[in-house]
């Protein structure tokens, strides 16, 4: 995904695309750019460099005084946190992949959410950088952290496997916010030594599955190199 346009569907006539600022190899810029292709926004990638400080800059500290990624504008809303992003462009042109036709979906949708950010993320996180950044950049890799989450992860792959057992998606028969927000570290973790452990949970690997083969995935995924660009050269 490197050119700087990217249109996933039609805007109302007259209104300006929304910007989206950052590096797509970004596992949070990527909650963001599969929500849009999902939600068929059109929206314009305004490609920065982590390399060369973008995010460090004034203009871009302007917009998001935490000097991080992803950042929205639309129109003059500016936005960042990625899950806020995605919520935001959801609500707009998709409200249906947050559950908006029943409370019990929507409240579904919020608790894996939650589960996302506060259980699966950050065990997958240190899984992802020690096995996949830190060998590129010459940091020793912590074994130890490794295999600890490892064993975390298959404690959380039971909960997904027995939710899984219930329901085609995480918070229902249908796909919703909570699926795609997941893809991002898991895209890079099904990438590691690692990914074999998938293998014992025949429902999550499914789901998994199932989401791998949505076009608004495979667009997003094409722009996210499994080994974040380093082994390339190819570092935004």
């Amino acid at each position: 995904m490197n050119a700087a346009n990217t249109k996933g569907g039609e805007e109302e006539e007259g209104m300006a695309p929304m910007k989206v600022y950052g590096w797509a190899v970004s596992p949070w810029m990527a909650r963001v750019l599969v929500c849009l292709e999902e939600a068929g926004a059109e929206y314009e990638l305004v490609p920065m460099s982590r390399n060369g400080g973008d995010h460090r800059r004034p203009e871009h500290l302007a917009r998001n005084p935490f000097g991080e990624i992803p950042v929205l504008e639309d129109g003059d809303l500016t936005l960042y946190q990625s899950r806020a992003i995605a919520r935001h462009i959801l609500h707009k042109h998709k409200p249906e992949l947050l559950g908006a036709g029943s409370l019990e979906e929507s409240a579904m949708v919020d608790v894996w959410v939650d589960v996302d950010a506060h259980q699966l993320e950050p065990v997958l996180k240190p899984i992802v950088v020690n096995c996949i950044i830190n060998p590129f950049v010459g940091r020793d890799v912590d074994q130890g952290l490794v295999d600890e989450s490892v064993e975390k992860l298959k404690k959380l792959l039971e909960v997904y496997e027995a939710r899984l057992s219930r329901s085609k998606y995480l918070a229902g028969d249908s796909i919703s916010f909570t699926d795609l927000t997941h893809f991002n570290f898991m895209r890079y973790f099904m990438v590691t030594e690692h990914a074999v452990v998938l293998d014992a949970y025949p429902r999550a690997k499914a789901w998994w599955e199932s989401l791998l083969a949505r076009p608004s995935v495979k667009k997003v995924i094409a722009g996210m190199p499994p080994d974040f660009g380093f082994g390339s050269g190819r570092i935004p």
